[in-house]
């Protein structure tokens, strides 16, 4: 792959592919605010490196899923304000995407200059599935530039025309963001230190079930928690109340739980969980071993013997990977399990990599120090295909282009 320092870029135009789907709220007035711009200074460090080389840097992005219809709720707009404040200089939105208002921002461009493209998702052809729509899109974004560097680790697994199609059209590379963290996963599946620790959370055991089996074999533990823990859970024969299950996976998570077993791998439930009476953050709350949920009852956090036995598991770790929390950790009575699990990654010893998404969102909500990890993906849906040892579309294209 092709990376920044291949690349000549004074005076040229630059189209940068960079992930700046933040979650957005509606203040006080109206206004759309962006409540976690994570990904926004994730693009920073390609952005200012081109910028600083000279070149003319034009970002697309996308924002949500308009399905090809301008929604202004789903607008570009506020993020090109604060990208214009985190690089100290303004950056005006193409609103156009690839028209006249566009191309007119471009052609007065001088080198430093950032314009950020509208929605590129507002245009159906970027995410159709006909080839040909796709191509026809990607050739009007290819005559906005001279070079395309791919930067959104985010969309590196869709066959998208701003993330694949385009890069078969012009020299293309691979930003420092994408790059790095390529390289971190690859080493993950090649060549990890171990133990090797694989930590799974999050709602539905059916997002993780590709992942275990890739892993299952490769690994030296795999703890798992969050709402997927209860299917598991069932599968032992435990009664889980009214705690999220998916009784269709059943069968399949029996067939994990033998696998571990004949393959030494350490595959770790919890032992007690926090429960409520309701979904919510006022819900009356009870800690019980895990086999002992009540009827009427929902899991909705690992209990605190859980959090220390997955914190001593984690202790001695020589590569540790986290995927999804341990609890609905956006209400306070059961963020105790994600917060419990995170530190004790932070402090292990080894690699710790987050795999973006949820967790990544978790790490920063409960104030935790970012820089006590070795990696934090921007990419979960990425993230996860990598460990699934799914080809990834938009790597291939870099590795194989111009």
């Amino acid at each position: 792959m092709r990376t920044l320092d291949d690349l000549d870029v004074a005076g040229k135009v630059v189209l940068v592919r960079s992930d700046l789907n933040v979650p957005l709220a509606t203040g006080e007035t109206g206004e759309r605010v962006i409540t976690d711009d994570g990904r926004i200074r994730a693009s920073l460090l390609t952005i200012g490196e081109l910028r600083a080389a000279g070149a003319k840097v034009v970002v697309i992005a996308h924002l949500g899923r308009p399905k090809g219809v301008a929604q202004s709720e789903l607008s570009l707009a506020p993020v090109a304000t604060r990208l214009g404040e985190l690089l100290g200089c303004e950056v005006q939105l193409g609103t156009d995407i690839t028209g006249p208002n566009t191309q007119s921002l471009i052609a007065a461009m001088n080198p430093g200059v950032v314009v950020l493209l509208e929605n590129i998702r507002f245009d159906s052809r970027e995410t159709s599935k006909s080839v040909a729509e796709r191509q026809e899109l990607a050739r009007e974004l290819a005559a906005l530039g001279e070079i395309y560097v791919s930067d959104g680790f985010g969309v590196v697994h869709r066959e998208q025309a701003s993330v694949t199609d385009i890069a078969r059209l012009m020299p293309c590379a691979g930003g420092r963001l994408v790059v790095s963290e390529t390289q971190v996963f690859r080493a993950l599946l090649a060549s990890p230190v171990r133990p090797y620790v694989v930590v799974l959370g999050g709602s539905k055991v059916s997002d993780k079930l590709a992942v275990i089996g890739n892993l299952i074999s490769r690994v030296d533990r795999i703890l798992i928690g969050g709402g997927m823990a209860f299917t598991f859970l069932a599968a032992l024969g435990y009664e889980v109340g009214d705690s999220l299950l998916e009784a269709n996976q059943v069968k399949r998570v029996k067939g994990f739980i033998a696998q571990a077993k004949v393959s030494g791998v350490e595959l770790l439930l919890p032992i007690d969980v926090v429960i409520a009476d309701t979904f919510s953050a006022d819900a009356k709350v009870e800690c019980v071993p895990s086999e002992l949920i009540p009827s009427g009852w929902r899991g909705l956090d690992i209990g605190p013997k859980s959090a220390a036995l997955f914190a001593e598991k984690i202790a001695d770790a020589g590569t540790v990977v986290w995927n999804g929390p341990m609890g609905v950790f956006e209400l306070a009575p059961f963020a105790a399990g994600t917060k419990a699990v995170a530190e004790a990654i932070a402090a292990s010893p080894g690699m710790s990599v987050v795999g973006g998404g949820d967790s990544a969102a978790a790490i920063r909500m409960l104030g935790l120090d970012e820089s006590s990890f070795s990696h934090i993906s921007t990419g979960g849906g990425a993230s996860l295909e990598f460990l699934e040892g799914k080809i990834l579309p938009g790597i291939t294209v870099l590795d194989e282009g111009q």
